[in-house]
């Protein structure tokens, strides 16, 4: 895909590692410049290098995106630094193992929706209504297939990213004409996340996906690139499956 994003500028959250990076690095090559939020600094400091060797502009912040007011921090931040933002990617997630549905603690589900949900519509809410008051932008959710197909074992995390689907298109409604928005359903990719997966969890997906195999993470850049550009000017309110076509 042909996409040019010259003088734009992007914020990714969970840009330091795994789909976030990948998506981070996509948008540089394709010209904008780049803030990269996650907890840790030190990562975000890493692949802003990578975006600068890439010749743009790059502020690593580092954010806790459960918490509002480091999510209205990083916002704050990055039009101070770099005057604009064309571009939200809420892409940062988790979703921690438990032993069993009765013993999840209130911390766990709690901490699950603050960081896969919460930080994700205040950003929006606070980005999207910059963009609607100013020259208009693209927000892109990455959101995931347990929304629709969870599973026991990450039930808080499939809650919250119905969620996420959910504020997808009410925000569409709410920041239109001039911000479009939309969500980036994602199957299983190999990211550090599948370190932690079951060899029958990868069997079931090469047996039963129509791709035979889990995703790599540059696999996700196109779709990002195509909600981030004018190629989808006609589109939002959209979620796009992602996910080798999970049955």
């Amino acid at each position: 895909m042909n996409v040019d994003l010259s003088g734009k500028v992007a914020l990714v959250t969970g840009g330091s590692r795994g789909l976030g990076r990948e998506i981070a690095l996509g948008l540089a090559r394709a010209g904008a410049d780049v803030v990269v939020a996650s907890r840790k600094r030190d990562n975000c400091d890493a692949v802003a290098r990578e975006i600068e060797a890439l010749g743009r502009r790059a502020l690593p912040v580092a954010c806790h995106v459960g918490e509002w007011a480091q999510c209205d921090a990083l916002v704050e931040t990055a039009y101070a630094q770099l005057g604009r933002v064309d571009v939200l990617v809420n892409n940062a997630g988790m979703s921690p193992l438990y032993p069993s549905l009765a013993e999840i603690s209130e911390a766990l589900w709690d901490k699950v929706f603050a960081v896969n949900l919460k930080g994700a519509f205040r950003l929006t809410a606070l980005v999207g209504t910059r963009m609607a008051a100013g020259d208009g932008g693209s927000i892109v959710n990455v959101s995931s297939i347990a929304a629709e197909r969870p599973r026991p074992m990450e039930t808080p995390y499939a809650a919250a990213k119905a969620g996420l689907n959910a504020i997808t298109i009410a925000c569409a409604h709410a920041f239109g004409p001039k911000v479009r928005v939309n969500c980036i359903q994602a199957g299983p990719f190999a990211t550090d996340i599948s370190k932690a997966w079951t060899p029958a969890m990868f069997q079931h997906v090469e047996r039963t996906f129509p791709l035979r195999r889990v995703g790599r993470p540059e696999e996700i850049v196109g779709a990002a690139l195509y909600f981030a550009s004018d190629a989808s000017s006609y589109t939002t309110g959209a979620i796009l499956r992602v996910d080798g076509g999970n049955p």
